[in-house]
C-alpha cells in the first residue's frame, strides 16, 4: 500500500476543510442545541459531490474510491459528528444499497437525485426489539399482486423524517432465516408511509434520527432491490462497508478532539508555562496521537480491500471496532486536558465527548464488532 496522500485526497480535504469552516462551524452548537437537521448543508455538500463520493459519474455521483471517502467523513466530522453521521449514513447506507444491489432501472432512477442530494436517503434495519438481532424482525413485506404491502416499524433510522427516499428491509418469510428478509425502496409520500417518534438524544444531535412507520404501506414490485430473500444478506454486505464510514466518522471526532486538545496545552498556563509542558499532559497528547494514527491505517487497509472488491468483513470490524473506542478515549481525554473549562459548552470538547459514544453503538456495536472478527479468525 502507498501511505502517501494522493492528490484528489488533499484537493478533497482542503475543499471539505474551507467548506467546514464557512458552513458549519459558526452553526454546528445552535443545530446541537436545537436539534436542527440543517437540510440545506447536505444540499451544498451535493453541489460540492460529497453526497455520492463512491457513485460513478455516470449516476451523478464524483466516482472517487473509499481512501477519498475517508477523507470526507473524517474532515466534516473533526468540526461537527452530527454532520459526519448524516453524510457517511445517506452515502453508505440508502445511496450505497441502491448502488450495489439495486437494477439498472432503479439506479438510473434513484442515484442522480441522492448522489446530488436532491433527494436525501434513509436506511431502515433495526427495530424497537431487534438491534443487534436483526434477523428477529417483525416488520412484514407480502406480495399482493403487483405490489408488496409493508406493516411495521424500523426505529433509530437516520432521515427517517426528512429523508425522501428510503431503502427498507424487510420480513418476506420465517423469522430468524436470512433468507427470510428482502429490501425494498419506499419513496417518500407513499400512503401507509409515515415518521413517528424523533428521538431525543445525548450526541450527535443535527443528524436526525426518527421511526419509520409502515401501515399497509403499498409499494409497487419493482420496488424490491435483487430477488425476494436477498434483503439481509444485502444488509450485511452494505454493513461491511458501513463500517468503514462509522469508522472514519470516530477517526474525524478524535481528531477533532485531539487537535483541539493539543491548541489548548500550548496555551493554558498553570505554575508560570503551559501545561503541555508538564509530563501528565505531554504523555496524554501523544498516547492520543498514536491511537488517532494506529486507527487511520486501518480504516485505510480497509479502504484498500474495499477498492479491490476483495472481501473485508474482519478487516472492517476492526477498523471500526477500534477507530471508535479510541475516538470515547481520546475525547475523555480532551475533556480532561481542558479541565473544567471542557465540562462547559464554551469550548468544543464536551461536544465531541457526548458524539463519539454513538460511534461505538451504531452500524453494529463494539459487542458485534468483536463477534465478526472472532467467527472470521475461528474459521
Amino acid at each position: 500500500m502507498n501511505f502517501d496522500q494522493n492528490e484528489n485526497q488533499k484537493m478533497i480535504a482542503q475543499m471539505v476543510r474551507d467548506f467546514a469552516e464557512k458552513e458549519i462551524r459558526p452553526h454546528f452548537m445552535e443545530w446541537d442545541e436545537t436539534q436542527e437537521f440543517p437540510v440545506h448543508v447536505f444540499k451544498k455538500l451535493g453541489e460540492l459531490g460529497l453526497m455520492g463520493v463512491f457513485i460513478p459519474e455516470e449516476y451523478g455521483g464524483s466516482g472517487f474510491g473509499y481512501h477519498e471517502y475517508i477523507t470526507v467523513v473524517s474532515e466534516i466530522a473533526k468540526v461537527c459528528g452530527s454532520i459526519g453521521l448524516s453524510v457517511a449514513a445517506h452515502n453508505s447506507l440508502c445511496t450505497g444499497h441502491i448502488y450495489y444491489h439495486a437494477n439498472e432501472a432503479q439506479k438510473k432512477k434513484y442515484l442522480p437525485k441522492l448522489a446530488t442530494a436532491e433527494w436525501i436517503g434513509a436506511w431502515g434495519l433495526t427495530e424497537t426489539g431487534t438491534g443487534s438481532d436483526a434477523g428477529g424482525m417483525n416488520t412484514t413485506a407480502v406480495k399482493d399482486g403487483d405490489f408488496w404491502v409493508l406493516n411495521g416499524a424500523k426505529n433509530f433510522i437516520t432521515h427517517g423524517k426528512s429523508g425522501d427516499v428510503a431503502v427498507v428491509i424487510a420480513r418476506t418469510g420465517e423469522k430468524g432465516d436470512s433468507r427470510g428478509m428482502s429490501a425494498f425502496i419506499v419513496e417518500k409520500g407513499t400512503p401507509g408511509f409515515s415518521a413517528g417518534k424523533k428521538e431525543n438524544k445525548l450526541g450527535m444531535r443535527a443528524s436526525e434520527t426518527c421511526e419509520l412507520i409502515f401501515d399497509n404501506c403499498r409499494i409497487p414490485a419493482e420496488n424490491l432491490i435483487g430477488i425476494e430473500g436477498e434483503g439481509f444478506i444485502q444488509a450485511m454486505k452494505i454493513l461491511d462497508g458501513g463500517r468503514i464510514s462509522i469508522g472514519a466518522l470516530a477517526l474525524g471526532i478524535a481528531k477533532g478532539a485531539y487537535e483541539a486538545a493539543l491548541k489548548y496545552a500550548k496555551e493554558r498556563e498553570q505554575f508560570g508555562q503551559p501545561i503541555a509542558n508538564f509530563q501528565a499532559i505531554s504523555f496524554k497528547l501523544a498516547d492520543m496521537n498514536t491511537k488517532i494514527e494506529a486507527a487511520e491505517l486501518l480504516l485505510h487497509q480497509s479502504a484498500f480491500l474495499k477498492n479491490e472488491g476483495r472481501k473485508l468483513t474482519r478487516e472492517s470490524a476492526i477498523a471500526k471496532l477500534y477507530a471508535s473506542e479510541i475516538a470515547c478515549e481520546v475525547a475523555n481525554e480532551a475533556v480532561q486536558i481542558f479541565g473544567g473549562y471542557g465540562y462547559t459548552k464554551d469550548f468544543p470538547v464536551e461536544k465531541f465527548y457526548r458524539d463519539a459514544k454513538l460511534c461505538t453503538i451504531g452500524e453494529g456495536t463494539s459487542e458485534i464488532q468483536k463477534l465478526v472478527i472472532s467467527r472470521e479468525i475461528l474459521k
